[in-house]
């Protein structure tokens, strides 16, 4: 078991399609055994829905992102919509190796215990919970409970999602600032019910806590509490010259998907990034 991990934080917010490659090539490094397991912090360029890996694009709006200036990108991952926009967002990579239990539910509690410090870390008490309540129709996560939910009381502060590679697992998932109700539920095509059900059963740090943290100070909290609550070190690192190149390749396949627009399911290019 290792209990030195890599830490990756992203001085500059990335564009989807680039979020999404990096976490998939870490995770392609990380089950070939090419790198330590990794903590990656990053955030987003512009507002960005992320589909599930199997989730239909018309579950949301896009001519209404296209306008608005939304990206819409597809995570590898599985599980519902995610408007990701004043958040800060993690994605964990480790294996069993390095202590990380097989099976879903399991490996959720065991990752997770970092979440729970980091909030804890930023004033508030969270849990890993199955929410009671729900709209299990809605297309957006937010409105979907699962096993994998970040709460305080009865409302979701976040949910993860996960995808496997051997005995190598990538969690993702966000640390919500803020949150526009009105652009979320046009992009889902909320009705007034599932309006309303997303205002009082989803909860964000600036509800919790009266004000907004800044982006520094929850990035920290994410790296402490993951330090605290997993019993690891975090060694500051960057990508590797590997990694890179496979996220660039991953970009451009999903560029040549699609259109490589703002509503579009592959979103925008983030080549740049690189």
């Amino acid at each position: 078991m290792r209990l030195a991990w890599r830490l990756m934080v992203d001085d500059d917010p990335g564009g989807g399609v680039w979020n999404m490659a990096v976490d998939h090539a870490v995770h392609s490094a990380c089950a070939a055994g090419l790198v330590p397991p990794t903590l990656r912090i990053y955030t987003w360029r512009r507002p960005t829905i992320s589909l599930g890996r199997f989730q239909d694009a018309s579950d949301v709006d896009l001519a209404l992102c296209a306008e608005r200036g939304v990206d819409v990108v597809r995570r590898f991952t599985g599980g519902r919509g995610v408007l990701h926009d004043d958040e800060v967002t993690y994605s964990v990579v480790a294996s069993v190796q390095d202590g990380v239990p097989r099976g879903v539910a399991a490996s959720y509690r065991y990752l997770c215990a970092g979440l729970e410090e980091a909030y804890r870390i930023l004033g508030v008490e969270a849990k890993l919970t199955r929410r009671t309540r729900g709209d299990g129709g809605s297309a957006a996560c937010y409105l979907h409970a699962t096993p994998a939910d970040m709460s305080t009381g009865s409302r979701k502060l976040s949910g993860s999602a996960q995808v496997w590679s051997g005995a190598t697992v990538l969690q993702h998932g966000s640390f919500t600032i803020t949150r526009n109700l009105e652009l979320e539920a046009a992009i889902f095509r909320m009705d007034d019910m599932a309006r309303r059900l997303l205002t009082v059963t989803t909860a964000t740090l600036e509800d919790c806590l009266g004000s907004a943290p800044s982006r520094d100070v929850i990035v920290d909290a994410i790296r402490q509490g993951f330090q605290r609550g997993m019993g690891i070190t975090l060694v500051a690192d960057r990508l590797t010259q590997t990694e890179i190149d496979y996220a660039r390749e991953c970009a451009a396949e999903s560029e040549r998907e699609g259109t490589g627009r703002s509503g579009h399911p592959n979103g925008t290019s983030g080549l740049s990034e690189g």
